[in-house]
C-alpha cells in the first residue's frame, strides 16, 4: 500500500492530528483550572480545519476510488465543520460548570471522532467505506449521548440510540449484500453501470434506505429521536440534530442520484411517502410537546422531511438546495439550542416550555434571538429559512416535465405543513412575550462563548438569505 495516498485525504488527516492534540492536551491537564485554555485551543484547531476544507482541491481520489471528493463534497464538509465549530464554542459554559461531571477532553475527542466518521462517509466512493464511516460516526455519538452518565435520562437515551443504530446497521448491511449479489461490486461507479431494477436490487434499495432513514430521523424510523434528544446533554442534542442529519442526508442524495440512478422511479415513490409522513406526523406530535428538547426533536424530524424534498428534484439544483438548506438549518437550530442550554443552566436543569413564560421581561435580548431563530425554522421572510424552503420547493418541481400530479401534491402538503409548523413555533414565542409567570426566570448574563455562538448564528440567519454569494458558492461547486 502506498501511504502517500493519505495526503489526498487532507481534511481527514488534519482531523486525526486534532484528535491526537486533544488526547495529549487532556492527558497533560489533570485539574479543571488547568484546562481553561482547552476550549480556545480546540476552537482554533477547528477553525484551521474549516479553512482546510474550504481550500481543499476540487477533485481527489485515494485507494483505488474508495475515497473520492468533489467540489460539492468539499462544500458539505465545510458546512459540517462549521457546525461543529459552533457546537464547540457553545459548549464551554456547560463544560466549565461545577455540576457538569464530564471530562472536557473526552467530549472533544468524541466530537472530533464523530466528525471524522462523517467526513469519511460523505467522501466514500465504495459502500464498504461508506459503512465504515457511518459506524465511525455512530459509536462515538452513542458515547456523547451517554456522556452525562449520572442522569438516568442520558443512559436511557443512549441505550435507545445504540440499540436502534445496531438494528438499522444490520438492515443496511442486509440491503448492501443484495446489491453486491446483483452487481458483484461495491464501488459506486461500477454499481451505477451494472445495477438494474430487479426484485433483488429493489429489496436491497429499500433495506439500504431504511437503515439510512434512521440516521436522518425520517418517519417511520424516528422512534428513538425524542427520547435521545431529551436524554442527551443539550450541547450534544444540538450537534446530533444538525451535523449527523446533514451528513446522512447529503450521502443519501449522492447515492440515490449517482449510484441508484437506474432505479429512480422506485426510490422516488418511496421518498414521496416518507416525506409526507415525516413532515405531517412530526408536526402533529410537536404541537403536543411541553418539553422543549422533545419539541425540537419532532421539529428536526419535520425539517428532515423538507431536506429530503431536495432529493426529489434529482438534479444539480436539488443538490445545491439541500446543501443550502442544511447550512441555514445549522445556524437556526444551533441558535435555538444555545438559548435552551443557557436557560437550562440558569434554571436548575429545566427544559420545559413553562420555564419561558415571561422570559422577554427578564431577558429581552435572548428572547429576540430565540424568536429570530424560530422564525427562520418556520420559513418566515426575510430570514434565511424562507429562502432555503423556497429553493427546496423549486428543486422538487424543477424536473417535473412529465405532467405527473404527484410531485405537486407532495409540495402542496409540505406548504400546508409550514403553516402548522409556524403555529407550534409561535407557542414558544407566545410563552416568552405574552404568558406571565409568578416566578419568571431571573435576568442573567450569558458567557462570552455563548454570545459568540449566538452572534455567528444570528448573522447567518439574517445574512445567508439576502447575501447571494453564499448560495452562489454552493451552486458554483456543482
Amino acid at each position: 500500500m502506498n501511504y502517500s495516498q493519505f495526503l489526498n485525504m487532507i481534511p481527514e488527516a488534519v482531523l486525526v492530528l486534532i484528535l491526537i492534540v486533544a488526547f495529549f492536551a487532556d492527558f497533560a491537564s489533570s485539574k479543571k483550572e488547568e484546562r481553561r485554555w482547552f476550549n480556545p485551543l480546540m476552537c482554533v484547531l477547528m477553525l484551521a480545519e474549516l479553512v482546510v476544507c474550504f481550500l481543499t482541491p476540487d477533485h481527489t481520489v485515494a485507494f483505488g476510488g474508495m475515497y473520492a471528493t468533489a467540489p460539492t463534497v468539499n462544500v458539505m464538509k465545510t458546512i459540517l465543520v462549521f457546525a461543529t465549530l459552533i457546537v464547540i464554542i457553545m459548549s464551554r459554559q456547560w463544560l466549565s460548570r461545577p455540576d457538569t461531571r464530564v471530562r472536557e477532553g473526552e467530549f472533544y475527542m468524541l466530537i472530533v471522532s464523530t466528525l471524522l466518521g462523517m467526513l469519511m462517509m460523505v467522501s466514500a466512493g465504495h459502500f464498504l467505506m461508506f459503512y465504515l464511516g457511518l459506524e465511525m460516526a455512530s459509536v462515538p455519538m452513542a458515547c456523547l449521548v451517554a456522556l452525562d452518565k449520572y442522569r438516568n435520562n442520558s443512559a436511557e437515551g443512549a441505550a435507545k440510540y445504540i440499540l436502534t443504530a445496531t438494528f438499522s446497521s444490520g438492515v443496511m448491511l442486509f440491503g448492501l449484500s443484495f446489491i453486491y449479489g446483483a452487481c458483484g461490486t461495491l464501488y459506486f461507479v461500477d454499481v451505477a453501470h451494472k445495477i438494474t431494477a430487479s426484485p433483488l436490487t429493489i429489496m436491497g434499495m429499500v433495506f439500504f434506505f431504511s437503515g439510512l432513514g434512521f440516521k436522518i430521523s425520517l418517519v417511520p424510523f424516528h422512534f428513538w429521536t425524542a427520547d435521545t434528544y431529551q436524554g442527551a446533554p443539550t450541547v450534544v442534542t444540538g450537534y446530533l440534530s444538525v451535523v449527523s442529519k446533514g451528513a446522512a442526508a447529503f450521502t443519501l442524495m449522492v447515492i440515490l442520484m449517482k449510484v441508484l440512478v437506474h432505479m429512480t422511479q422506485y426510490w422516488l415513490y418511496l421518498l414521496y411517502i416518507v416525506i409526507v409522513l415525516s413532515i405531517t406526523v412530526a408536526n402533529l406530535f410537536a404541537i403536543r410537546q411541553k418539553e422543549l428538547k422533545r419539541f425540537m426533536a419532532f421539529s428536526s424530524i419535520s425539517q428532515a422531511g423538507y431536506i429530503m424534498l431536495a432529493v426529489v428534484g434529482n438534479n444539480n439544483l436539488g443538490m445545491a438546495a439541500l446543501s443550502y438548506y442544511i447550512l441555514v438549518y445549522v445556524v437556526a437550530n444551533l441558535a435555538v439550542f444555545t438559548v435552551i442550554s443557557l436557560v437550562e443552566q440558569n434554571n436548575n436543569g429545566a427544559t420545559d416550555m413553562d420555564a419561558y413564560n415571561g422570559f422577554y421581561k427578564t431577558n429581552p435580548k435572548l428572547s429576540l434571538l430565540m424568536t429570530l431563530a424560530l422564525f427562520s425554522l418556520a420559513g418566515i421572510p426575510p430570514f434565511a429559512g424562507m429562502f432555503s424552503k423556497f429553493f427546496v420547493f423549486m428543486a422538487a418541481l424543477d424536473l417535473n416535465k412529465t405532467g405527473h400530479a404527484l410531485p405537486y401534491i407532495v409540495v402542496f402538503i409540505a406548504l400546508v405543513n409550514t403553516v402548522v409548523s409556524l403555529y407550534y413555533y409561535l407557542l414558544i414565542v407566545k410563552a416568552m412575550y405574552i404568558k406571565d409567570s409568578d416566578t419568571p426566570l431571573p435576568t442573567f448574563r450569558s458567557d462570552g462563548n455563548s454570545r459568540l455562538a449566538l452572534a455567528i448564528c444570528t448573522f447567518g440567519i439574517v445574512a445567508f438569505g439576502v447575501v447571494s454569494c453564499v448560495y452562489d458558492w454552493i451552486y458554483a461547486a456543482l
